[in-house]
């Protein structure tokens, strides 16, 4: 689906902060990123952390204390909460940015009124309580209709935004108004937007691209180079077209920065801890260790149970996605196995 690019004046931006409520549930390196992209153009970002620590200490130091700690907030910018019904109620834009294993915690504890309000996914994984994606959770488990959702995608590292290092966002949503509402709030001198019309598409790309990035640790661990790595990745991005293609038809272009270009950086990247945890493994760690030795979430693991029997059900052939799920679920050596891909491969 062809991407409208936006462009505004991020300097009239910052003399002019938006009056929008807008507010961000969740405290790792992602949602502070997140949050670091708001305060850019907003008077005030609503933040709703896991727990009195990380909200006092941030109140105390003017940094998250565990992730991206070299960027300093403005405290008159930021109003900290650990209550996530403080935040809905106060804000007209929530922006869900914690692990996907977590959302459902957090989500069930909102009894307050969210009739109209947007909720925008920063979340690049599946729900395990009703093994979803995000969008069809808000909508079946909180009757949040696709009109009142929206998905961010990348290429997007969270790490270079905390340098300011030029990043895209693709905001995926099925109204223009909504999109124009985050493309305000979103755009600056260090992020550039664009808009999309495929939610679904946009939120299984980037559940596809950990999965994959795990599979191109792995073959770095094992030793393979860039020339091998490339053409797995040329076979990913076309395992990801088959499936989004079987998932929800829609007239999108899989060359595009939030499908092709989000698998590029998660694979390729040295931030991608998705990368990071198959790379581990190639190594020779067991999957447990090598999740354990982790501090953070890597939603690619988590994922490929439910990618792989959703690919079975609709009798897809993907077999990168099979060689990933057989490596992490079934125990299978990780050498052997891609030796045996090597073959399907082109």
């Amino acid at each position: 689906m062809a991407k409208k690019k936006i462009n505004s004046d991020s300097s009239t931006a910052k003399n002019n902060k938006n009056d929008v409520t807008v507010g961000v549930v969740g405290s790792g390196s992602f949602a502070t990123a997140i949050v670091k992209m708001l305060v850019e153009n907003c008077k005030t970002v609503h933040w709703c952390v896991r727990n009195e620590f990380v909200k006092g200490a941030i109140e105390l130091r003017g940094h998250n204390p565990t992730y991206l700690t070299a960027v300093n907030f403005n405290l008159k910018n930021l109003k900290l909460t650990t209550d996530v019904n403080e935040l809905v109620t106060a804000c007209d834009i929530v922006v869900l940015a914690t692990p996907s294993i977590y959302l459902s915690d957090t989500l069930d504890k909102m009894n307050c009124d969210y009739k109209d309000k947007i909720f925008v996914s920063a979340i690049k994984g599946i729900i395990p309580k009703v093994n979803d994606v995000v969008a069809h959770y808000l909508k079946e488990e909180f009757q949040i209709g696709f009109r009142n959702q929206a998905v961010i995608a990348g290429p997007c590292h969270a790490e270079e935004v905390a340098m300011e290092r030029l990043s895209y966002l693709t905001l995926a949503t099925v109204e223009d108004e909504t999109s124009q509402k985050l493309v305000n709030i979103f755009n600056s001198d260090f992020i550039k937007v664009q808009s999309s019309k495929d939610i679904l598409g946009n939120e299984y790309s980037a559940i596809l691209k950990n999965i994959f990035a795990i599979g191109a640790g792995i073959a770095s661990g094992l030793g393979y180079g860039d020339n091998f790595i490339a053409v797995f990745v040329s076979n990913a991005i076309r395992e990801m077209e088959i499936f989004l293609e079987a998932i929800y038809e829609a007239p999108r272009d899989v060359n595009e920065s939030a499908y092709l270009g989000d698998l590029l950086v998660t694979a390729y990247s040295l931030f991608s801890r998705n990368r990071n945890l198959g790379n581990l493994i190639g190594k020779g760690y067991t999957v447990k260790s090598a999740i354990q030795s982790m501090n953070m979430v890597a939603e690619g693991y988590y994922a490929a149970d439910s990618i792989y029997k959703t690919s079975k059900e609709k009798g897809l052939k993907l077999p990168i996605i099979d060689t990933i799920y057989g490596i992490l679920y079934e125990g299978k050596n990780a050498e052997k196995q891609f030796k045996k891909l090597t073959a399907k491969l082109d």
